[in-house]
Formats: structure tokens, C-alpha cells, sequence
């Protein structure tokens, strides 16, 4: 534990716990869409065991450091493309997210119509181990990145742990503000597709640098957010105007 009195240490320990967090929005945008597939009484429930998987996950694969190494040395060799444990990985979790956010979307497009009738809520464990898949392609991307950035296995893990109770307080008023906002929800999907092609690329080797997918979705939210402002301030003048004509007649 010497490396809490290294100043240097401290620092990658703050820049790191950043860069957990930051790379775990993603993991809870999926946590929210899938556990708002469950009863209400039991989403918050979902969503703290998700983030609780995660923590765990991430933590076993930190103590696991010479293993996951071992999984960026390629194991075959597609079209000149050598593949290695790690892009199985990515490139199965890419995959996974493409096919849950179209499947996802589409449900969403259908209309409120055919989401009633043809909803169905989802069991408890199916839902939690989708997220556990998707825990561990998550997990491994953020391990391999604490790994390049700090020395000390405190750090990392301490990271971790901060990380994700900073997800866990905040979990619920992401999600509930998901749920309660359909083009945002939307939104989440697009984000949730353009996460499974940068893993897809980043499994074949095809690296796409992280600023500029963050500037697309930091981007992207900014516009969502003056969308939802002018919603708002329309909606009292649109009551309004109604309320007028009402009384005229």
C-alpha cells in the first residue's frame, strides 16, 4: 500500500477512476435498456447486480493480468488478419450489441400499439446474464486500459471499485431519465451500435481513436438536450393555445 503517500501514484489513480467511469457509461446505458425489460419492482434490483458482476469481473481479470496478456498472442490467421483470444472477444461483443440495439430498435420503431401486444417481460436471469456477457467484453476493453496506465494493482483495483460505486449512485437516475425520455432511449441505441462496430474494428485490428467516438456521442447528446429544452417550452405555449380556443367556443 506505499503507493498512497506517491503523489504520482494518486494522479493515476484520479485519472484512471475518470477513465473507469467514462468507459462504464456505455455498460450502464445497456444495464438500463435491459432491466427496464424487467417488472419495476425489480430493475433497480437488476441493475445493481449488474454493476455489482462488473466490479467483480473486472476486478478477477486485474488479478488475472498475465492471462489477459497472454490473449492479445494471436491464436490463428483469417486473410493475412491475425486473430488472437482478445479479438474473439471484442469482435463476439461488437456483434452481440449490433444484433440487441437493432433488435431493440426495431421493437421501439414498431410502435406503442405493437409494444403492448407483443411485449414480453423478460426473466430475471435471462436479463442478468445478458449482462454478464456483455460485463466481461466491457470489463476486459477497461482492464486492458488500466493495465497500460497504472503500475500498482491498488490502483487499478481501487479505481475499479470507486468507478463503479460512482455508477451504482448513479445507475437509477440514468436509467429512470432514459426510460422516461423515448428519443433519448433512441439515442442510447445508436450509442450502443457505434460501441459494437468500434469493438468489431478495434477485433480486427482496425483501431478507431476513443476522442472521436466520445466527440460523437458528447455531440450527439448536446443536440438531444436542446431537443428536449424546446419540447419543454413548446409543450406550456402548445396548452395554452388550446386552452384559448377551447374558451372561444
Amino acid at each position: 500500500m506505499e503507493w498512497i503517500t506517491n503523489p504520482e501514484s494518486l494522479i493515476a489513480l484520479l485519472t484512471l477512476t475518470v477513465l473507469e467511469i467514462v468507459l462504464g457509461i456505455d455498460n450502464i446505458i445497456f444495464i438500463s435498456i435491459l432491466s427496464g425489460k424487467l417488472p419495476k419492482e425489480q430493475q433497480n434490483k437488476a441493475r445493481i447486480i449488474g454493476l455489482a458482476l462488473a466490479m467483480i469481473a473486472r476486478i478477477l481479470l486485474l488479478f488475472s493480468i498475465a492471462w489477459i496478456m497472454k490473449l492479445t498472442l494471436p491464436l490463428f490467421t483469417i486473410l493475412s488478419q491475425e486473430i488472437s483470444g482478445r479479438d474473439l472477444i471484442l469482435i463476439g461483443g461488437g456483434l452481440f450489441l449490433l444484433a440487441k440495439s437493432t433488435f431493440e430498435i426495431h421493437d421501439k420503431l414498431e410502435g406503442e400499439d405493437h409494444s403492448k401486444s407483443s411485449k414480453v417481460v423478460k426473466s430475471f436471469t435471462s436479463v442478468i446474464i445478458q449482462i454478464l456477457l456483455l460485463d466481461l467484453v466491457f470489463s476486459l476493453d477497461s482492464v486492458i486500459t488500466a493495465v497500460g496506465m497504472a503500475k500498482e494493482l491498488g490502483v487499478m483495483v481501487t479505481a475499479v471499485v470507486i468507478a463503479v460505486a460512482v455508477m451504482m449512485i448513479s445507475a437509477k437516475s440514468i436509467s429512470d431519465f432514459v426510460e422516461k425520455h423515448p428519443t433519448v432511449k433512441l439515442l442510447a441505441l445508436a450509442f450502443l451500435l457505434l460501441i459494437g462496430v468500434s469493438l468489431i474494428a478495434e477485433g480486427l485490428e482496425q483501431h478507431i481513436p476513443k476522442g472521436y467516438i466520445y466527440f460523437a456521442m458528447a455531440f450527439s447528446v448536446f443536440v438531444e438536450m436542446l431537443n428536449l429544452k424546446s419540447k419543454s417550452k413548446a409543450k406550456p405555449i402548445a396548452l395554452k393555445n388550446r386552452f384559448a380556443e377551447e374558451k372561444g367556443k
